[in-house]
């Protein structure tokens, strides 16, 4: 005899019977879900993993808070960014707020580049120069444990620059050692002011070695390069006491609303405090936006699936016509009767997105295997030089798997209700009659 009540022993002999082709159905039903659940978990996965590596990718890049000194008209309107002078004070008073574990002034600004490559035309470009102290720039960001060739050494006139100038398949194969002209923005404003005065003014470019290659991770962040803070200096003719903005590094990256209202606090309105994000906000809202599309898109997949629990499920009514009847004629209620299509659907839902979350997980763990796989034959899923990451990030947040499974079910369950309500109406004499 069995300890279940009636309905729940009917619907689970009906997902099972012998004879029929309804287990087969319900089979395929299970096999809908659960590829819907599957995928949902993997693309939702994997957006949550990309949008994190890029954050960290961004802190860990630049310091966590970036200091600038506002500039105002003379009426209170801020109308831009200026110098920020004597930053040794300033610097001071932002390392003894809580929560800040260094701070340190930077120069930046866009410089014209030039190569000199043996055998070879000169290439150009104008990427972003960043003047750093070498020994700050190790409390503060990752770039010196992420160097691919060489060493994150600024001395004399060294340069490390990001992996973009180094690959070899690029248009600088650049490698340390090799030498470079820059020119700073002033230099060609000098040139360009002499000879509309109709002098003939040549200006040397400043030359550097390239001493370190790094690689940031990120295919826009390769794209910077590095020197000494006083050569960066000399570059914009600035004094050495004057710096362009202050970096600074917390202790909560992914938390830094404390510390950005403490540091408001300690050096007041004059002063714009930045975050990481502002590295390439666009970027960070593109992906989180787009994630919330995928995933409104993906639920699609268990809604199809749902469609297919409710076609079982009506047939399973047509086929059970007679017993249906004969069961109301015994005294089964409606809701009884009812109980049996909704346990169905329960059930099917229920290893459905059970077995997605298990083949999601599976998936997950091996993405990186597979896509090396594929690689391996030639195609590439996930073009490094597109997206700028070598790997496949996944992220599992445990919130989204709870709303996928949550909401697949409720979705599953919902398709039970029509063949329920069609086989609650039923009357006896009728599905009788009818065989």
């Amino acid at each position: 005899m069995s300890l279940l009540p009636f309905e729940f022993t009917l619907a689970l002999r009906y997902l099972r019977p012998k004879r029929t082709a309804v287990s087969f159905i319900t089979f395929i039903s299970v096999t809908g879900v659960m590829l819907g659940v599957a995928v949902l978990i993997i693309v939702t996965s994997v957006f949550s993993g990309f949008h994190l590596q890029l954050k960290k990718t961004f802190f860990q890049f630049s310091a966590d808070i970036q200091i600038r000194q506002r500039v105002d008209d003379g009426f209170g309107n801020v109308v831009g960014f200026g110098p920020i002078e004597n930053y040794s004070t300033l610097v001071e008073r932002l390392e003894k707020v809580e929560g800040v574990k260094g701070a340190m002034p930077i120069v930046a600004g866009k410089v014209m580049l030039e190569t000199q490559p043996e055998g070879r035309e000169s290439q150009f470009d104008a990427p972003r120069l960043i003047g750093v102290h070498e020994r700050g720039m190790k409390k503060v960001s990752m770039v010196p444990q992420s160097m691919m060739a060489g060493e994150f050494d600024l001395s004399g006139n060294g340069l490390v620059v990001g992996w973009n100038f180094g690959r070899p398949d690029g248009a600088f194969q650049l490698e340390v050692g090799d030498t470079v002209l820059i020119y700073s923005p002033q230099n060609l404003k000098e040139m360009k002011d002499a000879k509309e005065e109709g002098d003939t003014l040549g200006i040397l470019p400043e030359e550097y070695t390239v001493k370190g290659i790094f690689d940031a991770g990120q295919g826009e962040l390769n794209d910077f390069m590095f020197c000494d803070l006083y050569n960066a200096q000399d570059l914009y003719y600035i004094e050495e006491d004057i710096a362009h903005m202050i970096w600074v590094e917390t202790d909560q990256p992914l938390n830094l609303n404390p510390v950005t209202d403490a540091l408001e606090e300690e050096i007041g309105q004059n002063y714009y405090i930045g975050t990481w994000k502002d590295l390439n906000p666009v970027l960070l809202a593109q992906v989180q936006v787009e994630k919330m599309i995928v995933q409104f898109l993906m639920f699609f997949i268990v809604i199809v699936a749902a469609f297919g629990i409710a076609s079982s499920l009506i047939i399973f009514g047509v086929q059970k016509t007679k017993e249906i009847g004969l069961l109301k004629a015994l005294g089964a209620t409606n809701g009884q009767v009812s109980k049996v299509f909704l346990i169905q659907s329960a059930v099917v839902g229920i290893l459905g997105t059970t077995l997605g979350v298990g083949l999601g997980m599976l998936v997950l763990a091996y993405r990186n295997e597979f896509l090396g796989m594929m690689r391996g034959q030639g195609v590439e899923l996930f073009p490094e030089k597109l997206y700028g990451f070598r790997e496949l990030p996944a992220q599992i947040v445990q919130s989204d798997i709870v709303i996928i499974c949550g909401v697949s079910f409720l979705i599953c369950l919902l398709a039970g209700l029509l063949p329920a309500w069609n086989a609650a109406r039923l009357q006896p004499v009728e599905a009788l009659r009818s065989e």
